[in-house]
C-alpha cells in the first residue's frame, strides 16, 4: 500500500541524507521525496511516498523517529487528507487545431498556460497524480516534448496538524 509520510525536521545540512540513508541501507524506495523550510526557519517539512506493508511501515516510521534530527512524524494516509503534485508539461503546438486543442484541455484540467513560442506550449497543473496522469494520457506518442513533477505533498484534513 502506498503511504504519505510528512516529517517535521531540523533545518540543517545532512538531515535529508540521513533519511535518505535510512531507506537505502534497509532496500526500502522512496517514489517521491519534498522537502521545504517551514514557518519557523529552524524546521523543515519533508514529505515522502513509499509502498509497503503494514509491518514494513510501522518499521519505517519507527526508525524514521529514531533519527536525531526528526522532531514529529506524521502518516497522513492514516486519515483525511489533501495532497497535490505540481506538474509542468511542453507539448508541441505547431498548427492553430493544435493549440486550440492545448487550451482547451489545458482549461478543462484547470491548468494554465505559462509559456507560448511558436512551436509549443507549457503548461502548468496542480492536482493529485491520477488527474497529471489523465492530462498526460490526453496527448498522442511524440507531443510531449517535456515533462517535470515536484512529486506529491500534503497535508492532513481539518484541525490535525503536523506542528510542534
Amino acid at each position: 500500500m502506498r503511504h504519505i509520510i510528512s516529517i517535521l525536521m531540523e533545518n540543517e545540512a545532512g538531515a535529508l541524507s540521513r533519511v535518505a540513508g535510512l531507506f537505502s541501507a534497509r532496500g526500502y524506495n522512496i517514489e517521491s521525496l519534498t522537502v521545504a523550510p517551514t514557518e519557523d526557519a529552524s524546521l523543515s517539512r519533508l514529505t515522502l511516498v513509499t509502498r509497503g506493508s503494514e509491518d514494513i511501515i510501522e518499521q519505517i516510521t519507527k526508525q524514521l523517529n529514531k533519527l536525531i534530527d526528526v522532531v514529529k512524524l506524521l502518516d497522513l494516509t492514516e486519515g483525511p487528507h489533501i495532497e497535490r503534485e505540481l506538474m509542468l508539461i511542453k507539448v508541441k503546438a505547431e498548427s492553430a487545431n493544435q493549440r486550440e486543442e492545448i487550451k482547451r484541455l489545458a482549461d478543462i484540467f484547470r491548468g494554465n498556460v505559462i509559456d507560448v513560442t511558436e512551436s509549443c506550449y507549457t503548461i502548468e497543473l496542480t492536482g493529485d497524480a491520477q488527474k497529471l496522469d489523465a492530462f498526460i494520457g490526453t496527448f498522442k506518442p511524440g507531443e510531449i516534448l517535456e515533462t517535470v513533477r515536484s512529486g506529491i505533498t500534503g497535508i492532513a484534513r481539518g484541525p490535525k496538524s503536523l506542528h510542534l
